[in-house]
């Protein structure tokens, strides 16, 4: 019994070192933005006096609001487009059978394995041809369709007893309604984490954004911090930095405390689907 104790004592422990590590930099990232450019470089951990200057900069001399929007467009979107067509795409190649359907799905998959470092330049030609350069859809159309959504998706379809489906056409369903009020009702956990995964990567994306976008107006939080941190926009602020930084990821830690049990359970059973 006390061997049991310990062990539990040192399991609470471990996990408690590893919340400290992963919490620590958000924490200091939160006081430093209320510190003013001097304080920063005290190293101190807490502030020697709050200071809002850094939040008054970010929204009355830079177009923060807007990069905002133009993230949550983006990402909104995308996501929408994602878990439609990735769902309808992977209800095909798992509940129909056709000629090449196990090759379209290799195919799909295989595409996983290039760099997204190599597909950046067919893609601004491709943009720079339809005339999307600096445009929301310009930004989007890599992102609109993805191979893991399908893969992810398809996993879960799967899962889906086909007489379920046979059911559903005897009572006189299409195709689509099928698809829409039988099959994706089943898979919630999956389309669940995949919305909230595919939000998360646009919201965080740079270096699509950052070839695509060319103007002030059209950048997203990460290109438009990016500046900052780089001292394109005439020096590092390093307080300001933490203050936008501290805004971007507060919608981020609302989603996950929301929907953290969809994202763990949709993690979970895609490594057991079939």
């Amino acid at each position: 019994m006390k061997k049991n104790k310990d062990s539990e004592w040192f399991i609470h422990a471990v996990l408690l070192a590893g919340v400290v590590v992963v919490v620590f930099p958000f924490i200091w990232m939160i006081l430093s933005s209320f510190k003013s450019l001097p304080d920063f470089y005290s190293f101190s951990f807490w502030p020697h006096k709050f200071d809002f200057s850094a939040y008054k900069f970010i929204f009355k001399e830079t177009n923060f609001l807007q990069w905002y929007l133009n993230s949550i467009i983006i990402g909104a979107i995308v996501t929408l487009s994602c878990l439609v067509f990735n769902s309808l795409i992977g209800y095909t190649l798992a509940k129909y059978k056709f000629p090449g359907r196990k090759a379209i799905f290799i195919l799909i998959l295989s595409t996983l394995m290039i760099p997204t470092e190599m597909l950046v330049i067919p893609w601004y030609m491709m943009g720079a041809k339809m005339n999307l350069i600096d445009t929301y859809l310009g930004i989007m159309f890599p992102g609109l369709i993805e191979a893991f959504g399908i893969f992810l998706m398809r996993q879960f379809m799967l899962g889906i007893p086909d007489d379920l489906l046979d059911a559903a056409r005897i009572d006189g369903m299409n195709e689509f309604k099928i698809w829409w009020r039988v099959a994706l009702p089943q898979v919630k956990p999956a389309l669940s984490a995949l919305g909230i995964i595919t939000f998360l990567g646009n919201w965080n994306a740079y270096l699509w954004p950052v070839i695509v976008i060319s103007t002030e107006n059209m950048r997203t939080l990460p290109v438009g911090i990016s500046l900052y941190a780089t001292g394109d926009a005439g020096g590092i602020q390093w307080n300001m930095i933490m203050g936008m930084s501290t805004l971007a990821v507060i919608p981020m830690i609302i989603i996950f405390l929301i929907f953290q049990k969809q994202i763990v359970e949709g993690i979970t059973l895609t490594g057991v689907k079939g």
